[in-house]
C-alpha cells in the first residue's frame, strides 16, 4: 500500500483505493480526515492554527496551516478527485493541550471550536472525532475503505 505521510501545515487527497494517508504528532493542531463512500475519495488536513488572519502572507504560501484556509482548500481539493460536499464524512482528532499551564492560548481548544464553526457553516458534520485531553495522536485514513484508525500512546483504535 502506497502511503503518503500528511506533514504539520499540510494536507493530501487520493482517489487510489490502495492509498494510506497518515499524519504525525496531533497535539494542539488538528487533523481533519475526510471520505466520500461513494467516489472513495479520501483527505487529509494537519493543520497548526484557527485563523489565518494573524498572517495572511503565510496563508496565501501555505493555506494548509490555519483552519480557516484548510479545511476548504482540502475539500475542494477532494471534490476535484469527484467528491461530493453533501456526501462526505468527517472525523477529528487533535486539540490537546499538551502543556499543563493556565489554559491561557489553549490552541487546541480554539482549532476545535474553529474546525466546528467552518463546518457547520457549509452544512458538514462531524462524525466521529477524539479532541482535546494532553495526548499526542497519529492519524491513517485507508482512501479505499475510509478505515480510519487513531494512534495515542501504543493504543491504535479504530474512530
Amino acid at each position: 500500500m502506497p502511503t503518503t505521510v500528511v506533514d504539520i501545515a499540510d494536507l493530501a487527497v487520493s482517489r487510489d483505493p490502495g492509498a494510506v494517508l497518515v499524519t504525525y504528532s496531533l497535539g494542539s493542531c488538528i487533523g481533519v480526515a475526510l471520505w466520500d463512500p461513494v467516489a472513495k475519495v479520501g483527505g487529509l488536513l494537519h493543520y497548526m492554527l484557527p485563523d489565518s488572519h494573524i498572517s495572511p502572507e503565510k496563508a496565501r504560501s501555505n493555506p494548509a496551516m490555519f483552519c480557516d484556509t484548510g479545511v476548504p482548500k482540502l475539500v475542494g481539493a477532494a471534490c476535484e478527485l469527484g467528491a461530493v460536499e453533501q456526501r462526505v464524512m468527517v472525523r477529528v482528532a487533535g486539540g490537546a493541550q499538551l502543556f499543563n499551564d493556565d489554559a491561557t492560548f489553549n490552541i487546541g481548544r480554539r482549532n476545535y471550536l474553529a474546525l466546528r464553526q467552518i463546518l457547520s457553516k457549509n452544512g458538514i458534520v462531524i462524525s466521529a472525532e477524539d479532541v482535546g485531553g494532553t495526548v499526542s495522536r497519529t492519524l491513517k485514513l485507508d482512501v479505499g475503505t475510509g478505515g480510519l484508525t487513531i494512534k495515542s500512546g501504543q493504543q491504535e483504535v479504530p474512530l
